[in-house]
């Protein structure tokens, strides 16, 4: 049995692909400080023998006992309200952590696949964004924790592969949603479906104009399944083209739910990328690999988790578990 050590474990993208992976047959272990991540994302797999969860912060030293043939690394603050508050944290995970990830690696011989993000490409002055473009980042904006850390990060993996011949996959990932995603976590697409539930309004930044591309998280977890079996070691972009103004994704969240609220405007938050598209020819043509799952079906499935949801979930404001301010 293949074992697999997946970093953020219980957070949103982790607790998916440890699903996944405990169905393709593998023995999962789980890491997650739960800073930001949720025990109950992953507690269906605890009765299982073939899963394991270690408590535990990979900024700092990680032994995991036994052989392992993969490392994925997705522990990561990743909403806008996270990297505010816990930047060092944030920065932290994408230097001390992937370090800790690439030496344990090289230790077991594993291959390693890292969660970078479309945030490498900042601002794009460039419409799609392929994975040739270097990206326009401010690096001491509010933003600039998590794209730098992200960057950085990439950059680490990368010296890795080249200088001492570890087997790397890169995963650049665009907006993704679906179910176990945190309500309160300053995301458009819980932000909207939590207002919505709790009959206010709907809050977006700036006139509404800006876009984004969703994901549905299904399709996410095959592409980067996809890419870590493959032979591919250069940054792979995974995500929805399926492009949308926050405006009109707002209309069709007051649809989809039902709700006679209104969209109301904010002052645009600094560095808020003005559109985000992903190219994905080379996810096409290395991994024969798109999305299935059109957005208003994965919006459904969400929509429903979500009214799932207990009263206290859904009032609750985002919150995070205490950790060393160092």
């Amino acid at each position: 049995m293949k074992r697999v050590l997946i970093t953020g474990g219980a957070g949103f993208l982790g607790s998916h692909l440890c699903d996944r992976f405990i169905k393709e047959g593998y023995y999962v272990i789980a890491m997650d400080n739960l800073i930001t991540g949720d025990l109950k994302n992953i507690e269906h797999l605890f009765k299982l023998p073939n899963f394991e969860f270690y408590h535990h912060d990979v900024s700092k030293f990680i032994h995991v006992p036994g052989e392992l043939d993969y490392i994925l690394h997705f522990a990561s603050p990743a909403s806008p309200i996270d990297y505010l508050k816990i930047p060092i944290q944030t920065l932290k995970v994408g230097s001390l952590g992937i370090h800790n990830c690439l030496g344990l690696a090289r230790v077991k011989n594993a291959r390693v696949l890292i969660a970078s993000t479309s945030e490498v490409y900042g601002d794009p002055t460039v419409h799609p964004q392929p994975e040739e473009y270097w990206g326009n980042v401010n690096p001491v904006g509010p933003r600039g924790v998590y794209d730098e850390a992200k960057r950085f990060q990439e950059a680490m993996t990368m010296a890795y592969h080249t200088y001492h011949g570890l087997e790397t996959r890169i995963v650049r990932i665009f907006n993704t949603f679906g179910p176990r995603m945190r309500l309160n976590d300053g995301r458009v697409l819980p932000a909207f479906i939590g207002q919505a539930l709790r009959g206010e309004d709907l809050t977006m930044f700036g006139d509404g104009s800006q876009t984004r591309s969703f994901c549905y998280v299904d399709d996410l977890v095959e592409g980067i399944y996809r890419l870590l079996l493959s032979d591919y070691a250069q940054p792979v972009n995974i995500g929805n083209p399926d492009e949308i103004t926050i405006k009109e994704f707002g209309d069709e969240i007051i649809k989809l739910t039902g709700t006679d609220q209104k969209l109301i405007s904010l002052p645009l938050p600094k560095d808020d990328p003005k559109q985000r598209k992903p190219d994905i020819t080379k996810a096409k043509e290395i991994l024969g690999w798109e999305p299935k799952v059109s957005r208003s079906e994965g919006l459904k499935i969400t929509y429903e988790y979500f009214k799932s949801l207990s009263k206290d979930e859904l009032f609750k404001m985002a919150h995070h578990r205490e950790f060393e301010q160092k």
